[in-house]
């Protein structure tokens, strides 16, 4: 039984503690009491404490007593947040999708001798691992993935809710979305390149541009088309253009009635309202992968993952929750079993061009009901 600690006790971090100690012994870290509070109150077996992980030296010896720590913070404290657990000589899985480049800490995990999983959640995450496996098989032409959590009662006007920070969804649609075309690097505004695609047991979803290649931009370079779009009921994205286009996504202060304050912390806090997902609000996660390319004869191959994910009654778990959290615990467990220890930062297309890692995880999701079909043709 080993020790882990999960920094971060949000929907997401706390499926992951509650997932993890099943088997080890888990500490759970936050800022927010009330968020350990209700951990606590939900799984007796935790240990909770508050952390401010922006003090380094009290986060450094605070991880010394662990084996492995799980970084599930918001974005904007992520990158530093991870450069301190490597520091701190930890095996680190991190979810917490900041947008500096995670391989610029890549000498540094090898200096300290650590195994760091990065972009460990759904997409990017578990989408990256089937690439990854792929990859090693054919001679991959096109990647395609389209994601997204959805509510599974629509409410006007956004009909959506966020499992997470809204600062953070915010990010999706004001960072520049970058992906492969013809082998050319191309950077476009999000929201762009709007397409409605069907989905069964969902119906018609609205796909739109979102940077969410990340690392794929850099370990995949030989592929010549590769994107990613993320996934919204019908009429969210001309809402959000809305907002946009009228300044409520602006950082730069502005004043009224004598008080400054920036039109995205305003934009934010209303939406957090609005957005806010219940602890038992039933929502949906939905992912197609498609992966074209030819096999050793020069015979094309199309291979299609898709899977439909919902909020478990059984557990009380959001489907994000759940497609993101197992990602990464499954991750963490391939660490801890010693299934992967190469040293340095691993982004999951990294993991699953293993064939024992790819195995492995898509197992350990499938015994929590988490099921990607595959078609081949």
């Amino acid at each position: 039984m080993k020790k882990i600690i999960v920094l971060g006790a949000g929907m997401v971090g706390s499926a992951m503690a509650i997932d993890l100690v099943k088997d080890h012994k888990v500490t759970s870290a936050d800022y927010n009491l009330k968020s350990l509070e209700k951990l606590k109150a939900k799984h007796s077996n935790i240990t909770t404490i508050q952390i401010d992980v922006s003090k380094k030296a009290e986060l450094i010896n605070i991880l010394q007593g662990f084996d492995l720590v799980i970084c599930a913070v918001p974005g904007f404290l992520g990158f530093e947040t991870l450069k301190t657990i490597i520091e701190a000589k930890k095996d680190v899985v991190d979810i917490s999708f900041f947008p500096e480049n995670a391989l610029e800490l890549n000498d540094l995990a090898k200096e300290n001798n650590v195994t760091a999983i990065v972009d460990c959640g759904v997409a990017p995450g578990m989408g990256n691992i089937l690439l990854g496996y792929h990859n090693e098989q054919i001679k991959i032409t096109d990647f395609e993935c389209l994601v997204g959590g959805l509510p599974k009662t629509k409410k006007w006007p956004f009909n959506y809710k966020a499992p997470f920070s809204p600062i953070d969804v915010i990010e999706e649609y004001t960072r520049p979305a970058r992906y492969i075309e013809n082998n050319k690097l191309i950077t476009r505004e999000a929201l762009t390149d709007v397409e409605l695609v069907e989905f069964d047991k969902v119906g018609t979803l609205e796909s739109f541009n979102s940077d969410g290649l990340r690392s794929l931009i850099f370990t995949m370079p030989h592929i010549p088309n590769m994107k990613e779009k993320t996934l919204r009921y019908p009429g969210h994205i001309e809402y959000i253009q809305v907002l946009k286009k009228s300044g409520f996504f602006d950082t730069k202060k502005i004043e009224i009635n004598g008080t400054e304050i920036s039109p995205i912390d305003f934009t934010n806090s209303i939406l957090f309202k609005e957005w806010f997902l219940e602890d038992d609000e039933e929502e949906l996660t939905v992912m197609k992968i498609t992966i074209k390319g030819k096999n050793d004869k020069g015979e094309s191959k199309t291979v299609i993952y898709d899977l439909y994910d919902e909020f478990c009654q059984e557990t009380q778990t959001s489907s994000m929750a759940r497609t993101t959290g197992y990602t990464a615990t499954a991750s963490a467990n391939l660490i801890l079993n010693n299934l992967f220890n190469e040293k340095g930062v691993f982004p999951p297309e990294l993991v699953g061009k293993h064939k024992v890692c790819y195995d492995f995880v898509l197992d350990y999701l499938k015994k929590r009901n988490i099921i990607y079909k595959m078609k081949e043709s």
